[in-house]
């Protein structure tokens, strides 16, 4: 292993990763004929399930090179085995990553890179990618994609079902170049093609609202975030903020560096997270800085705040520094190791558990907001600017005013 990263969706806790049993599977092509039979376990002779394993590849081998009609791709057969041994973990966040595969989240995760700018997620029962909503003025939004638009292929690739990073890597390519989006609207299907540009993502946008009340909307926690999150803190404070709404919702996580960066500008000092891997082991996260907000606080959150948000929102909630208004969050409480390895490729699996600062690990339960209400379509009106705004913001609007700053 070469490096440890901390990517979207993820934490890290644990320190080192280890494999009791080292697999190594070699993949060669003598003449066109597939050799899969190199199953090695490190530390000497083979035991009952090596020979178990071996013995069926060699079965498998011996069918594919005597039958299969087309050309074996044997590094594409290689990366499959790879994806394979990973996904027989079981774990639903663990993963493996071609070099370019973890390239391209590499890119992802820094908030800068090529691509078509849009917002997409994964609906986890159906497998279908639909796009969020595409980045304003980016070359989706310029094509003609819309909030919505369900992602059937890419570049003629069927992308139902596929991880979200992977679907992220297929749209990203050269400045410049072509890549046509398969979607479905309704009942209409349509083939959009979109000229990759080069996209420095806007994580954070923000607003003043009546009444002197601060509007702060995170889509993700990358590792621009924290920047463009005090920017806009700056540029409201400036205007005579009196309080301050974040809005998290649907925001599905991202890095947790990022995420306590953050916290250290919002948290007085002390411990706004902390981890326990398999070891038991505790890692803290500290708020060290000596600015704390201290204005009244409401943060939005729904059944899409996950992962970096929940991390977030868990450590407001504990300090007492504001109000979470919404619907329960996601309930991701559990941290994801990303390991580099010698080729370029990485793996992902899950690798500890995290608490809030009170000791809340809300795996599977997510967080109950203070104020719970439903998202309702109808908009309404601010009472001065007449500026339309949902239910729920609204809600923490009326909830900040009433509060007298």
């Amino acid at each position: 292993m070469k490096d440890k990263k901390i990517l979207k969706g993820f934490f890290f806790g644990a320190s080192s990763c280890f494999l009791g049993i080292v697999i190594l599977i070699l993949v060669l092509e003598v003449s066109g004929i597939m050799n899969l039979s190199g199953v090695l376990a490190i530390g000497g002779p083979y035991n009952a399930l090596e020979h178990k394993i071996l013995n069926k590849v060699n079965t498998l081998e011996f069918y594919i090179n005597e039958y299969f009609l087309d050309e074996i791709d044997n590094e594409k057969m290689a990366d499959s085995v790879y994806k394979g041994v990973v996904k027989g973990l079981g774990d639903e966040y663990a993963a493996y990553y071609t070099a370019e595969e973890y390239q391209d989240i590499m890119e992802k995760t820094n908030g800068i890179y090529c691509g078509i700018g849009a917002y997409i997620s994964t609906d986890a029962a159906t497998g279908m990618v639909t796009i969020v909503s595409p980045m304003k003025n980016s070359p989706c939004e310029k094509a003609g994609v819309k909030s919505g638009d369900i992602i059937y292929a890419v570049d003629g690739k069927e992308v139902t079902g596929e991880e979200i990073s992977q679907v992220q890597a297929l749209v990203k390519g050269v400045k410049g170049s072509k890549v046509v989006l398969t979607v479905i609207r309704g009942v209409e299907q349509l083939d959009i093609t979109v000229i990759r540009d080069n996209i420095e993502e806007d994580t954070v946008s923000s607003q003043m609202l009546d009444n002197q009340i601060g509007y702060i909307r995170v889509e993700s926690f990358e590792m621009v975030t924290p920047k463009q999150f005090e920017n806009a803190l700056k540029k409201l404070e400036e205007k005579g903020q009196k309080g301050l709404i974040i809005d998290l919702r649907d925001n599905g996580g991202g890095l947790l560096d990022s995420a306590v960066t953050m916290l250290d500008r919002m948290l007085p000092k002390g411990v706004v997270v902390y981890s326990k891997n398999k070891k038991g082991e505790k890692q803290e996260y500290l708020a060290e800085s000596d600015d704390s907000f201290d204005k009244p606080l409401v943060i939005l959150v729904n059944g899409g705040s996950a992962s970096a948000s929940e991390v977030f929102c868990g450590a407001i909630q504990d300090a007492g520094k504001g109000k979470l208004l919404g619907t329960k969050t996601f309930g991701k409480g559990i941290v994801q190791g990303v390991f580099g390895l010698d080729d370029g490729s990485a793996i992902k699996m899950t690798t500890a558990r995290y608490y809030t600062p009170k000791g809340r690990n809300i795996h599977g339960k997510g967080l109950v907001p203070d104020i719970e209400l439903e998202l309702k379509e109808k908009m309404q009106k601010l009472p001065e600017s007449g500026q339309e705004i949902d239910n729920q913001v609204k809600a923490a609007f009326d909830y900040l005013v009433g509060e007298g700053y």
